[in-house]
């Protein structure tokens, strides 16, 4: 067998022997195994979760030949359960799998502290009674919970917990952490003995850009009663008084001060999206409140104390034209900074935590300094009851999207995936499924969605006949390469949980097969 850091050497860049360590440790349940349950659950297993249980109490079909590559003919009148974890094992040793032949449905309403015992819980191909049900019952163990449906060419994936919190949210964008506008004492005391003038001209187009405006920011702030540049023409004044500070044409670090001069207009202090996470009620923290929220707790008394009204420090610097000798002692004064927040931030924690009666050493250095480093970034996500959002949606949204033509067909599909399930209810069939009934099931589904909208205080509103055809002619039907898509989908978003890395979606994913589009409601 492959040494781990060789077999997951590509994912381990991405989400770090931490996020692999929590994924190896992570105990899941896939209810029922058809091509979108088994997609989603091979995209795991590559990946090198801890341990799978199949639930599906289903027999291998002629109909799974042409959708689930997990099965073969061979597999005919065996248990799917079975037959899909065999195939699942083979892919990935290391993982534990195992099978329970029985009907999800059945556990839902027979055995509910079945699902306690795992980490996360997928559950594919729920009708909607189930899937209000399943959720009740996971919120109430504490245990994660991710819908994921495909039906003919639409497709449908929800997350379903009550809060998740992420330090780690490796944003695609973010202002580097620099404190140009801001610098400590060292950093100013450092930027104090480089000349801008010299007249060696090796030394002046080998000074750091953080330097030059560090120091230019100075400069402007004298001359403007302490004030920075705010307005367009003060900006642009800025950027000039930078480039009045060259001597040749072939200085990159005068070019990189005036293209990141930004950074210097940047608002000091803390982003809206942090301050809210430290007014959380969450923060005020008990014997019973979450590591993060502790964390959140010490953070909060930092910014307020130490840090000056500023997070802790991250530390790293980027990459820049510089003499290898400025570069490193920058890079060193930055570290020596985020360092030395670290530690007031985890002896606050360790002071917290002994306060509410728990062992002050519970919360260890590396999550402490992985918090400091993140904790501009900090990111937590709440999610509605699924019953919620199906019985009181944000009416307005609603309404908006039915309307809007950019999302009409996305939330078309949301309202007739929900009719289908009332459809099935009713008749004890899905529309479309069985021949000779199309144009009965067409006028009945229509009638199904158009009491559903009404429900949803959607009165007048209609859905295109065409749509409405096009669920009927699916005959509840999981296309391979749509169910593919969507476990997809739906394995990206339990790494994102298992790890707590990446902000997962926040909102009901909606596929558009017929014009290739993916879109978010947020109901």
């Amino acid at each position: 067998m492959a040494e781990p850091k060789t077999k997951y050497d590509r994912q381990l860049r991405i989400w770090g022997e931490q996020g692999q360590t929590a994924l190896e440790k992570a105990s899941i349940c896939l209810l029922n195994c058809g091509p979108t349950g088994s997609e989603t659950l091979k995209n795991l297993v590559l990946g090198g979760i801890g341990s799978i249980t199949v639930v599906d109490g289903s027999k291998v079909e002629n109909g799974d030949l042409g959708n689930n590559f997990m099965v073969s003919e061979s597999s005919l009148g065996q248990p799917k359960a079975k037959c899909v974890c065999a195939f699942l094992q083979e892919l990935n040793d290391a993982v534990k799998a195992k099978f329970i032949e029985e009907h999800p449905v059945t556990l839902i309403e027979t055995n509910p502290s079945f699902f306690s015992q795992f980490t996360l819980v997928v559950a594919t191909q729920l009708v909607e009674d189930s899937m209000v049900k399943l959720d009740r019952i996971c919120r109430d163990a504490n245990v994660m919970l991710l819908f994921a449906r495909s039906y003919g060419l639409s497709g449908f994936v929800r997350i379903s917990v009550k809060e998740h919190a992420v330090i780690e949210s490796k944003p695609d964008h973010f202002l580097d952490d620099l404190r140009l506008n801001n610098p400590w004492p060292e950093l100013k005391e450092f930027t104090e003995n480089i000349d801008l003038d010299t007249s060696d001209p090796v030394a002046h187009k080998h000074t750091p850009y953080i330097l030059i405006l560090v120091k230019m920011a100075k400069e402007w702030a004298k001359g403007h009663s302490g004030k920075l540049p705010s307005t367009r023409e003060e900006k642009k004044e800025f950027k000039e008084l930078i480039k009045s500070k060259t001597i040749a044409t072939d200085e990159d670090n005068y070019k990189e001060a005036i293209e990141a001069s930004f950074k210097v207009f940047a608002p000091q202090g803390i982003s809206s999206d942090l301050t809210r996470i430290l007014d959380d009620t969450c923060s005020e923290v008990e014997s019973g409140s979450s590591d993060f929220w502790v964390m959140v707790a010490a953070l909060k008394e930092f910014i307020a104390n130490e840090g000056g009204g500023e997070a802790p420090l991250e530390g790293s610097i980027p990459d820049m034209t510089s003499s290898t000798e400025l570069y490193v002692n920058l890079q060193k004064l930055y570290q020596a900074k985020a360092e030395a927040d670290f530690l007031v931030v985890e002896q606050r924690v360790r002071d917290i935590l002994k306060k509410i009666g728990r062992d002050p050493y519970s919360i260890s250095k590396a999550v402490i300094k992985s918090f400091c480093k993140n904790a501009r970034k900090l990111t937590v996500c709440r999610y509605k009851l699924i019953e919620e959002e199906f019985n009181s949606p944000i009416l307005p949204e609603m309404q908006k999207y039915l309307t809007d033509e950019e999302y009409s067909v996305a939330v078309g599909f949301y309202i007739l995936l929900r009719a289908v399930d009332r459809f099935s209810a009713n008749y004890n069939t899905f529309p479309g499924q069985f021949d000779g009934a199309m144009d009965e099931d067409i006028s009945r589904l229509k009638t199904t969605a158009v009491s559903l909208l009404s429900d949803l205080g959607c009165n007048g509103s209609t859905l295109t006949e065409d749509l409405i055809n096009e669920m009927c002619r699916y005959g509840a039907a999981e296309l391979h390469a749509v169910a593919a898509y969507i476990g997809g989908v739906a394995s990206q978003e339990v790494i994102k949980l298992i790890t707590r890395q990446f902000v997962p979606m926040r909102g009901t994913f909606i596929f558009n097969g017929i014009d290739h589009k993916s879109q978010l409601l947020s109901l």
